[in-house]
């Protein structure tokens, strides 16, 4: 099982008496998954509904641990600021812990908690630098992610432009349907209810083996019609954020689709809980589980 330092995420601690409470109202997750699981993923959002952050939430005997991309968590830490008004919560990076995760065959870390998103993506969790020996390293662990469709908030998709069902969030365990009200709420319950998610995840593939895929944030394309953005890739596979309705129509019209000027395909994740918007007939062969 290989077990890799995630050198490019940081670890905000949230402390205190009222650390549950305050980010219950608040994240997307449920803190009682926190506290029953150890592990949640979730977002906190804007009061209209945009990911702001997305993060991984630990429980720790201190608080909890945000396990979050490094280049968030000053801005992090000043947002969750401003919603602290008079609540006993100290917040504060912690550089003394880093993040791990562990993945594949074998189990070097079993009393560290599965991944929430998929369990296809192993173990995750925080420890003290030097306290774990890593044989794995960083891009070894992002072409595993890429492999299993899982995407990243500031790589696949941007933060501030994306809604929760865009970044396919709902499928991925990470918005609480059933807790109460937090920021941007509202927005995402209406999505849900009303199904009206247009943007979302696909994974993306070149047609000729040996094409480089295109960096991220290039165009993703069907026909001459910007369709959406691609994200990550590794080993020739890649998460996109695509109108899939624009999609669906360009599979059925059989039209090439493309990134940065590659001939792609373009499929569902096989973890999926969204599907092809019905376009009159079937979407060109392509199925839910890739």
């Amino acid at each position: 099982m290989p077990l890799a330092h995630l050198t490019d995420r940081a670890v905000v601690l949230v402390a205190g008496p009222d650390a549950h409470n305050l980010l219950h109202n608040l994240v997307t997750c449920s803190m009682d998954e926190v506290e029953s699981a150890g592990i949640a993923y979730g977002a906190l959002l804007s009061p209209q509904g945009k990911i702001l952050f997305d993060f991984l939430i630990h429980r720790r005997d201190e608080g909890f641990a945000i396990d979050l991309r490094s280049e968030e968590a000053e801005s992090f830490i000043k947002r969750m600021t401003l919603y602290r008004l008079r609540a006993k919560v100290e917040i504060s990076r912690d550089d003394g812990l880093a993040v791990f995760a562990a993945w594949g065959d074998g189990d070097v870390a079993p009393e560290a908690p599965a991944d929430p998103r998929q369990a296809a993506l192993g173990r995750r969790f925080v420890a003290a630098p030097d306290s774990v020996s890593a044989d794995a390293d960083l891009a070894a662990y992002h072409a595993h992610r890429i492999a299993c469709g899982i995407p990243e908030g500031g790589i696949d998709f941007v933060f501030g432009d994306a809604f929760p069902h865009d970044a396919a969030m709902d499928s991925l365990h990470g918005v609480s349907f059933q807790k109460g009200c937090y920021v941007g709420q509202e927005v995402v319950s209406r999505m849900q209810h009303r199904g009206t998610a247009r943007r979302r995840i696909v994974t993306i593939e070149a047609v000729e083996a040996g094409n480089s895929l295109p960096e991220s944030g290039a165009e993703i394309m069907a026909g001459e019609r910007a369709i959406g953005r691609f994200g990550s890739s590794a080993n020739g596979k890649g998460i996109g954020l695509v109108r899939l309705d624009r999609l669906a129509e360009a599979l059925e019209q059989d039209l090439p689709v493309s990134a940065g000027r590659i001939t792609v395909t373009a499929k569902l994740p096989g973890w999926a809980t969204y599907s092809w918007p019905a376009t009159g007939t079937e979407t060109g062969g392509t199925s839910n589980n890739g």
